[in-house]
């Protein structure tokens, strides 16, 4: 059923006529979400972690708010179909993977893995790299170990917060994430960002897909749901197009906006900046 739908938005997407007709159908699918999410129960939404493990005890001092993937812990399990079918997840995800160019023996690092799906997909994609996944959510992060296992590839999965990472210096060749900078406060969206330029190598590539400036009056609107449902003050940043200064002031090099994709929720961006020798 996912399959279908994801197809039928796709094509849907791709037809000649103005974006604007091709979006109006599927608007209102994405007011029913929203429109759903905002009626349940905030009470319990947002876990705070102070202390977790990963490889070993990390304390996070300041006591931040930990988000989860959709905002809300019971929405957890619906992730894949909500993503799936509201984002065009095939088409940008895949275009991210391809932009990074993985090679074989490549340590790659997929920050704010959610379920896993982007971390399956590259090692999919190029078997011979070394993936790893790490998220800050344990409960997304039951849910990648086992779809990594039943689509049958080995992954490793770590469990930290953004700006905490349990990795040493020049560590990785390529760091991907998506959808997640949007969920960051500024101070911590900078934090993240030289947590990443601290354990990518000399040469190595940071390659991000999240949401950024709106394309034209519509998907600036359609953005709006994204901003009710994950909160203003963390995603203003993308509309303002903030992400290319964010890493350009944390030390990478080459930093630049690559893609965008027309999506009910607004528009879909990829990012690429190098982290220079």
């Amino acid at each position: 059923m996912q399959t279908q739908i994801t197809t039928f938005y796709d094509q849907l997407l791709i037809v000649n006529a103005p974006m604007e007709a091709q979006l109006y159908p599927l608007i209102l699918l994405a007011i029913a979400v929203v429109i759903l999410l905002s009626l349940h129960p905030k009470t319990n939404s947002y876990r705070k972690y102070d202390q977790f493990e990963s490889g070993g005890s990390m304390k996070d001092s300041t006591h931040s708010e930990y988000i989860p993937a959709l905002r809300f812990n019971w929405l957890t399990p619906f992730y894949d179909l909500i993503v799936g079918t509201t984002t065009r997840e095939g088409v940008f995800k895949k275009s991210l993977i391809a932009q990074a160019a993985i090679q074989a023996k490549h340590n790659v690092l997929d920050l704010a893995c959610g379920t896993g799906t982007l971390a399956i997909w590259a090692k999919q994609h190029q078997p011979l790299a070394n993936i790893t996944g790490v998220d800050g959510d344990l409960a997304v992060l039951s849910l990648s170990r086992k779809k990594a296992k039943k689509n049958g590839v080995h992954l490793q999965f770590d469990h930290a917060m953004s700006y905490s990472l349990p990795y040493a210096d020049a560590t990785f060749d390529r760091v991907l994430s998506s959808l997640f900078f949007h969920h960051l406060t500024w101070q911590n969206k900078q934090r993240t960002a030289r947590e990443l330029f601290r354990i990518l190598k000399p040469g190595a590539e940071l390659h991000i897909a999240d949401w950024g400036s709106p394309t034209n009056t519509l998907m600036r609107g359609l953005f709006l749901f994204v901003q009710l449902l994950d909160g203003f003050k963390t995603t203003q940043d993308n509309v303002e197009g903030k992400l290319v200064t964010l890493f350009r002031d944390s030390g990478f090099a080459n930093v630049t906006q690559r893609k965008t994709f027309s999506t009910i929720y607004g528009t879909m961006t990829l990012y690429s900046a190098t982290k220079h020798g």
